[in-house]
């Protein structure tokens, strides 16, 4: 059975038509005969959406009662039985109802998909998971329902229903979108332009980088390697030199004209590891590119401008921005240079050859250190001024030599002074040779005359190899010591890494800047599982491996599903697929294999840095707790304590206005005693998680009269605005009437004498809100989350007013409710609580909270 195909309408905000555009879809493919079903649409009381239901098969709701409330949610299992080829399920983010089979109505869609059925669904930008902070900050409202990213992208196919902020705005303004009552607020609110626009171009930007994502799969599997040029894509070579900086502004500046154009900075290493950048310089080039929006890459390759080309193509890359050679007119006359070479491969894409003002000034790279120490060179140049002249007295001393031998013997010397002491000492040799071969064995004797050309062509071949091999002898020398330099650095390099690794999620990047340099489809890490710690390696295999970490393309899960494994210790396991890797590579990922296994470790710890941060913020909380309450217990303790003693002495008698007056101070005492270990025991049990709410409808008209009654008298003056049609709120009873008790009693505390705090309510976007608006001195905006948190009273320490837990406390109750609470500044000073509850009745389409 192959699996349903997923469709999915997108847009900016509720509104612009997605329920339409899907209701259309599934008209049209019932009209071509497809068999198509509803299984869950919201109208919202829209005639236009309503009548594009006429003619589907609707299949019937499930109703659901929770907390004595009554909800409809789609009837899974009658879709599932009726098994149409396709189902229309509106609100993708929608949370089920508790009672309902899955939590979220995207799992719905994800078991029809399953038993192959296929899905029309909608879903607005701002429900997406990636994209939740960035609304909240956009529009001041949290989203509370979202689905995650992947549920979208993995849809076959992603429609954007759009419409211009000004469009959407009319459509609302003739009431086609909320009923007449709601349409003032929401245009004042969630739908200014400002707001649709930027919503707007989310949902354009998040649509492209999918469509990104398809182009890029098509051409994968078409194997096509030809630039399309449907989106720019500004790729700069960095050389690691000091006119880095200028290209990669240019670059920036390139990518800027176009809308969206993406820019990437990427760096050739030579595969031979001996001519390289500069680290620190490449790094701060690197900084430079990230802070303009722009991502780094790093790449390993012997020909440069083969190797550029093939990142560029491979990210479909339309322009390459290179620096004008530093090299000099000498240089390009030996070779074109790899801007020259670049060009004229790039085929397609653009290359622009930015000047700099080191542009032919050539390489500066300094004094060249000697290849061989100091005390080498002496020692060479002792063995050539004195070993040649005691060579030439042995030659001499054996006369049956012929001229070529003794060429050949002094070749041989020469050789092993260049061994000895370098370039310089040998080419000292290789002149002085000459010169004694020349007196002493060439024809005529004790002369500087050749007399025979034959002589004169051995003699010059032999300075000649001499010079020759005395400078292969030098560059080998020098190699090593550049290698070894090379060495140091990849260690000092290591080290940075491990600095680098203690940020935030390392392994996967590290992961996959590994997979980038060698090129490799997929990359694992894989960690024998206990049961098979001990077994052969033949055991091992069949034994369960766990991936901990993995990035490209389905990472392999044991050793055998790719091409190279290399073991970072007895249980971790790099595993490389996509080619294998020749022995000078293998060293490299294995550095890279550490520095892995350093990551894993490092996230590991830093779970159980997480796990152990509630236990000792609770430790903080019994240690502030003990604290604060030292003399806040003892003082209505006591007053009840003396009250009653008094009343009980036999030494003193009262009369009745006298035991009336202690009665009332015990039982003031112990009620507010008693309003004290109320609010310890609910923060704590909301510290564990372990307050039970019971919400259901409520009427505010009912719960704050009762809050004010168990304020008591000092209540008395608090005014009250509640409207009479209010709709009621969602919430607990009991624990709305704690809320309002503790912060009515702020307000009280803080509120000047004969300006008492006062109480309205409304209702707006689905929320009944609840403002308690007192016109006392103020918070300051800064400090308004500090007045949340437990057993702080910003600064006022005399113990008389309590442990500081009534804000805590209301706030924590209030999201435990599913509501919140947010200050305000009261207009013309004072400080305003709005405390906002869900309303109980199912609300139109809007933002959700």
């Amino acid at each position: 059975m192959s699996r349903g195909e997923l469709r999915i309408y997108l847009g900016a905000a509720p509104g612009v038509g997605k329920t339409y555009a899907m209701l259309e879809e599934a008209r049209r493919r019932a009209e071509r005969g497809t068999d198509v079903v509803v299984g869950l649409v919201e109208t919202h009381d829209r005639p236009h959406t309503a009548a594009m239901l006429d003619g589907l098969e609707v299949v019937p709701r499930r109703r659901i009662t929770h907390r004595d409330v009554g909800f409809t949610e789609m009837d899974l299992d009658a879709v599932l039985a009726r098994r149409p080829e396709v189902a229309v399920v509106d609100e993708l983010a929608h949370t089920n109802v508790p009672g309902s089979r899955n939590a979220k109505r995207w799992q719905d869609v994800r078991e029809l998909l399953d038993a192959g059925i296929s899905v029309l669904s909608t879903v607005n930008i701002q429900h997406l998971d990636s994209l939740n902070d960035v609304v909240a900050q956009i529009t001041g409202t949290t989203q509370r329902e979202t689905v995650p990213d992947e549920v979208v992208r993995a849809a076959e196919q992603v429609e954007l229903v759009d419409m211009t902020p000004q469009a959407l705005r009319r459509r609302m303004a003739h009431g086609n979108v909320y009923r007449p009552d709601r349409i003032d607020a929401a245009l004042g609110n969630y739908f200014r332009v400002g707001n649709l626009t930027a919503l707007r171009e989310l949902a354009l930007l998040w649509l492209a980088d999918k469509v990104d994502e398809q182009l890029d799969a098509y051409r994968a599997q078409q194997g096509i390697q030809a630039t399309w040029e449907a989106r720019e894509r500004v790729v700069v070579a960095l050389t690691g030199g000091p006119e880095g900086e200028t290209l990669i502004r240019r670059a920036a500046r390139i990518a800027a004209r176009s809308k969206g154009a993406d820019l990437l900075a990427v760096h050739v290493a030579r595969s031979d590891g001996l001519v390289g950048a500069d680290p620190a310089r490449l790094a701060r080039q690197r900084i430079l590119v990230e802070s303009l929006g722009g991502t780094y890459h790093q790449v390993l390759g012997g020909d440069v401008p083969a190797a550029l080309l093939d990142f560029a193509r491979g990210v479909n890359a339309t322009q390459l921005v290179l620096g004008a050679s530093r090299r000099g007119r000498l240089a390009h006359l030996l070779s074109p240079g790899v801007g020259v070479t670049t060009t004229a491969r790039s085929g397609p894409i653009d290359v622009h050859l930015v000047t700099h003002p080191e542009a032919g000034r050539g390489r500066r790279v300094g004094a060249v250190p000697a290849a061989l120490s100091r005390r080498r060179r002496l020692v060479g140049f002792a063995v050539a001024v004195l070993g040649l002249p005691a060579l030439t007295v042995l030659l001499d001393a054996l006369p049956d030599l012929t001229l070529t031998n003794d060429i050949l013997i002094f070749l041989a010397a020469v050789v092993g002074v260049a061994l000895i002491g370098g370039l310089w000492p040998a080419l000292l040799a290789a002149l002085g040779g000459s010169l004694l071969l020349n007196w002493f064995f060439t024809p005529p004797f004790r002369t500087l005359t050749i007399a025979e050309g034959d002589n004169l062509l051995a003699l010059g071949v032999f300075v000649g190899v001499a010079v020759a091999v005395s400078g292969v002898v030098d560059v080998a020398a020098r190699r090593t010591r550049e290698a070894a330099r090379a060495s140091a650095d990849a260690q000092t390099l290591a080290t940075v890494a491990q600095g680098v690794l203690r940020g935030e999620r390392p392994l996967p990047a590290l992961l996959d800047r590994l997979r980038e340099t060698f090129g490799l489809r997929a990359v694992g890490v894989l960690e024998l599982t206990a049961d098979a710690e001990g077994r052969p390696d033949r055991a091992r295999e069949a034994t369960a491996w766990r991936l901990v970490a993995g990035v490209g393309d389905e990472p392999p899960t044991s050793p055998s599903a790719g091409e190279t494994a290399v073991p970072v210790d007895e249980r971790l396991t790099v595993v490389l697929a996509g080619r294998r890797l020749d022995a000078a590579d293998r060293r490299v990922v294995e550095a890279f294999a550490a520095q892995a296994a350093v990551a894993l470790r490092q996230e590991r710890l830093a779970e159980e840095a997480a796990t152990a941060r509630p236990l000792a913020e609770a430790d903080r909380m019994r240690t502030a707790l003990l604290a604060a309450v030292s003399h806040d217990l003892r003082t209505p303790l006591a007053s009840a304590k003396a009250a009653v003693s008094s009343l009980r002495s036999p030494d003193v008698e009262f009369d009745a206005e006298d035991r009336a007056e202690l009665l009332a101070t015990a039982d003031e005492s112990l009620d507010r005693l008693g309003r004290l270990v109320a609010n310890l025991l609910d923060m704590s049990r909301l510290q564990a998680g372990a307050l039970g709410v019971a919400a259901t409808a409520v009427g505010l008209e009912d719960v704050v009269p009762r809050a004010l009654d168990e304020l008591g008298p000092v209540a008395g003056n608090v005014t009250t605005d509640i409207p009479a049609d209010l709709p009621a709120a969602t919430a607990d009873p009991g624990l709305l009437e704690r809320v309002l008790v503790n912060v009515v009693a702020n307000a009280l505390r803080h509120s000047p004498p004969g300006r008492p705090p006062r109480i309205t309510a409304s209702a707006h976007a689905g929320q009944v809100e609840l403002r308690v608006v007192d016109t006392g001195p103020g918070i300051p905006e800064d400090q308004w989350e500090h007045v949340f948190l437990p057993f702080q009273r910003l600064g006022d320490r005399d113990n008389t007013t309590g442990v500081g837990l009534g804000l805590a406390l209301a706030r924590g109750l209030t999201e435990a409710m599913g509501g919140s609470i947010t200050p305000e500044t009261t207009p013309g000073g004072g400080l305003t609580m709005v405390l906002r509850l869900p309303a109980a009745h199912p609300r139109p389409e809007g933002p959700p909270e």
